[in-house]
Parts: structure tokens; C-alpha cells; sequence
């Protein structure tokens, strides 16, 4: 629950935005984060001090529902001999850490990121008479903020974020969003750690396939060359009706497509309904790797396992032409992978599961025959597994949303897997990894085709390879409602 006032209503929960002729008094009084981020505002829209806010009624540390404090909304005047429009911009305060006393983040130093180590902008083209911003941009943050505080797993520039609804709730085609670096917003130094602005991009359907297939980055490149379509600074209108591709037919082949054959895809892994059994092996032995037990609950995956899934998640475009799965055991420096900042726990298991094995007890089974189970959504990104990964010698990770089950798929370039060309199936607990060979995900590519056009087939639909003992199958959603699933 929210509401909307100006930044200058009274209320100690709220204190109005110190302009330069802030006593020391009252800027002593006001949080240092909130402070620093207010700056960086005050900077772009000194003639803004006090602009509307969207406030959640009861913080998220006083037990409310919504993680972000505020939501300042500007009016931007744009440029015009830059072709670039007047819009809103929506700033957020609370992914980073305000208030440097524990309520919300914990204090890691002043060196690394403040909290999450960003905040969130959007900039939405103002409508003519317009005379007062929307106030839905603010709920889309806070859905996203909400996301980031549950999972842990933080934004970064280029990722793309799969909404399947209009933002607005209206009958737009601006269905999904992409991530990248706000075009004004620098850079903030607060007491609690460094805070960057990451700027939401309204994007079509087709525009996120592209991403998913290619790269956020590549797509946000391609925006910002067409001025309707977001232009240098990318604005969000959520009036466009037409995708890039439809605006300009040449931007599909000869930069997305090309692209893609160049480059890959630096999606690395989605969360999704899917699942796997290990047909060498009856369903109802205990061993089996979904249903082992202690006590009466199901093993989960452990911390280790769920770290380096993690890390896999994490992992985009990689450099060198031998990617590496990060070790189950990775070891840091000062606290730090080599891609991304670490998440802020160990596990993606909560803290009142009790029933994990511990890591050293779980052994490594190579399987001979395995089953591989994906919702129609999921099933929709194998092919762009394929051939936009592995490939290209790199891996792609399916994380089950409703267990604890994850599917690895890797090639014969990538290291660190526990898979192997003697051994393709091996499972690591409820983890299992799938090793491809180059000739195999060919013919894989050839069989799965259809795929690429989900809408033209019936559900269920199975595929299979006897000769390589791998079956798989696109189910309809409600099958991954079982509890084993």
C-alpha cells in the first residue's frame, strides 16, 4: 500500500529533501543515504526540490509490504535538437542502503556496493497535457524491488526481466523490460557504500526474444538508433505499436541475426517449471535422487550446490573461449567472484529448512539414461540453449521455481563440470547436468525446430533419442504441480 505526496509533507518517516541551504542541524537529522542519493537528484533538477513522491505507507522495515521507501518522480524537459522527448523520470530509494543501522541492509563498508548496490530509475514519455506523472511506474518498481529483496539475485545492466503484461494493465505492447545504465544518473558515494542507477526500458515481446537469443545489450543498442523506439535515452512509450523489427525489417538479419552467429547468447540461465527422473533407475527406489529423505521432508539442494547454481545463473558472455562452471566450493577473494558481487547469503534455501544433507555427504552418480521435463515456456528456450550456448562452448542452467532441481547443460569446452563425454548424465543431489557434444546438439537442433513456433503444436509433446537414452518432454503447467516437481 502507498501513497502519493510531495516530498515536503510533514511526517518524521518522510522529511523533506535538504536543498544546499539545509541547516547542519536538520542534515545531521536526515538518513546519509537518503542524503547522498537526494544529491545526485538535486543535481539534475535543482529546480525540482520538492517533487511528487510515491511513499509506502509502512516501511518494509516496520513490517510493510513494499521494499522501497520512495519513488521521486521528475518532470525531464528533454532535448529537443537531440530529438529526445520530455518524460517522466521515477527514481527509487531502498534497494541501496539509507540508513547505515541494520534496519533494512547490512553495513559491508563503505568500499563496496550500499545494500543492493543500486537503485532503480524509468523514464516514461509524458503524454500531451499531461500535467501530473502516473503513478504505475512506482508499483513496477516495487514489484521488481520485492523480487531483488526475496531472491537475493541483483539486476546489472543488459538483463532482461520477462513481465508478460502490458506495465501499465492497459493493451500495450510494451510487455517486458531490459536493464541498463540511466543516461544521467551517476555514480553515488554514500556512507554505507557505492549506490549506481540502473534504468528500466519498456520493451515488445519480440525485442526480448531477441535479447534472450542475443544479448540485452545488443537490443538496448538497437533502441537507442530508433527515436520511437526509446532513442539516446531511452524513453518508454508505452503508446508504440510497432516492434524495431517492423519499423526497420534490417535490423532482424543483419544485426540481430548476425549477432547471434557471432556472439551467442549471453543468457546463461532462467528460472522455470521443469524437472528430471533417472530412467536407469526404478522411480520408487529410495536412492533416487528427487525423493531421498531425512525424516519425513525431501533432501534440498545444498548450500553449496545452490551457490554455484547461483553463480551459473549469474554468469553471461564469457571471455575466453574454455568457460568455466564456478567450483562447488568457489573460492573468493575479498568476498568477490570474478564476474559479479556475490549474493549476500550462501543458499537460496531458507533458513527453516532442516533437512539438508550435508554437501560432503552427497556423492556424484553418473546416470544412463535421463528424462528431461520443461513447461511450454521453458521448452521455448531450448533451442536458444543450443545454439546460443553450447554451440558457442558454454552452459545454460534451468533452476526449477517450484522444487529444489536444477538442469545444467554444458559443452565439451566448458570446465568444472561434473559431467563428462564418458559420463554426459551425472547428478549431484537433486542437480543434474547434461553434457552435449557438438554433433549431438545438431541433430538436437534439427528434431527440436518447431520449438522455435511453441504455438503450432499440442501439449504434451515428447521428443527422444534411444541411442543416446535421453528423453524429453513439453508439458503443460499444471504437471509441475506436483510436490516433486
Amino acid at each position: 500500500m502507498a501513497e502519493l505526496r510531495p516530498s515536503v509533507a510533514p511526517g518524521p518517516a518522510a522529511p523533506p529533501a535538504p536543498g544546499p541551504s539545509a541547516s547542519p542541524a536538520f542534515a545531521s537529522l536526515f538518513p546519509p543515504g537518503l542524503h547522498a542519493i537526494y544529491g545526485e537528484c538535486r543535481r539534475l533538477y535543482p529546480d525540482q526540490p520538492n517533487p511528487l513522491q510515491v511513499t509506502a505507507i509502512v516501511k518494509y522495515w516496520l513490517g510493510g509490504p513494499d521494499p522501497l521507501d520512495y519513488v521521486s518522480m521528475y518532470r525531464n524537459m528533454g532535448s529537443p535538437s537531440a530529438n529526445i522527448p520530455e518524460h517522466w523520470h521515477y527514481i527509487s530509494f531502498g534497494l541501496s542502503d539509507l540508513y547505515g543501522d541494520s534496519r533494512v541492509h547490512e553495513f559491508t563498508g563503505t568500499d563496496g556496493p550500499s545494500g543492493f548496490g543500486f537503485e532503480l530509475t524509468f523514464r516514461l514519455k509524458r503524454e500531451t497535457g499531461e500535467s501530473a506523472p502516473p503513478t504505475w511506474p512506482a508499483e513496477l518498481m516495487q514489484g521488481l524491488a520485492r523480487y531483488v529483496f526475496q531472491s537475493e539475485n541483483t539486476f546489472c545492466s543488459g538483463d532482461h526481466v520477462s513481465w508478460h503484461s502490458p506495465l501499465d494493465n492497459s493493451e500495450s505492447r510494451i510487455q517486458h523490460m531490459l536493464l541498463t545504465e540511466d543516461p544521467q544518473m551517476q555514480p553515488v558515494q554514500t556512507p554505507f557504500g557505492v549506490v549506481t542507477f540502473l534504468q528500466i526500458v519498456g520493451v515488445c515481446t519480440e525485442e526480448l526474444h531477441s535479447a534472450q537469443q542475443w544479448n540485452g545489450q545488443g537490443i538496448l543498442e538497437l533502441l537507442r538508433t530508433v527515436p520511437v523506439a526509446g532513442g539516446p535515452w531511452l524513453i518508454t512509450d508505452m503508446r508504440r505499436g510497432e516492434t524495431i523489427f517492423e519499423i526497420d525489417p534490417h535490423l532482424q538479419q543483419e544485426r540481430v541475426d548476425k549477432g547471434i552467429e557471432t556472439d551467442g547468447s549471453n543468457l546463461s540461465g532462467v528460472s522455470a517449471k521443469c524437472a528430471w527422473d533417472d530412467l536407469s533407475r526404478p522411480p520408487e527406489d529410495d536412492e533416487d535422487s528427487r525423493s531421498i529423505c531425512i525424516g519425513t521432508q525431501p533432501r534440498r539442494l545444498s548450500g553449496k550446490d545452490t551457490e554455484q547454481i547461483r553463480e551459473t545463473l549469474r554468469r553471461g558472455l564469457e571471455i575466453n573461449s574454455k568457460p568455466v562452471l564456478p567450483p562447488i566450493n568457489p573460492q573468493r577473494q575479498n568476498g568477490l567472484t570474478h564476474d559479479r558481487p556475490p549474493s549476500r547469503k550462501d543458499s537460496l534455501e531458507s533458513d527453516s529448512s532442516t533437512a539438508i544433507i550435508p554437501h560432503e555427504l552427497i556423492r556424484t552418480r553418473q546416470l544412463e539414461s535421463v528424462h528431461l521435463k520443461f513447461n511450454q515456456e521453458s521448452g521455448a528456450l531450448i533451442p536458444l540453449c543450443l545454439r546460443g550456448r553450447l554451440l558457442h562452448g558454454r552452459h545454460f542452467t534451468y533452476k526449477s521455481i517450484t522444487g529444489d532441481m536444477a538442469i545444467t547443460f554444458v559443452s565439451t569446452g566448458v570446465e568444472g563440470a561434473f559431467a563428462t563425454e564418458e559420463h554426459p548424465y551425472a547428478a549431484h543431489g537433486p542437480w543434474l547436468q547434461i553434457l552435449l557434444t557438438e554433433e549431438f546438439v545438431e541433430k538436437m537442433l534439427e528434431d527440436l525446430e518447431e520449438l522455435t513456433s511453441p504455438e503450432e503444436f499440442k501439449l504434451p509433446k515428447e521428443y527422444s533419442w534411444p541411442e543416446k537414452k535421453l528423453k524429453v518432454s513439453i508439458l503443460p503447467d499444471v504437471a509441475f504441480d506436483s510436490p516433486l516437481h
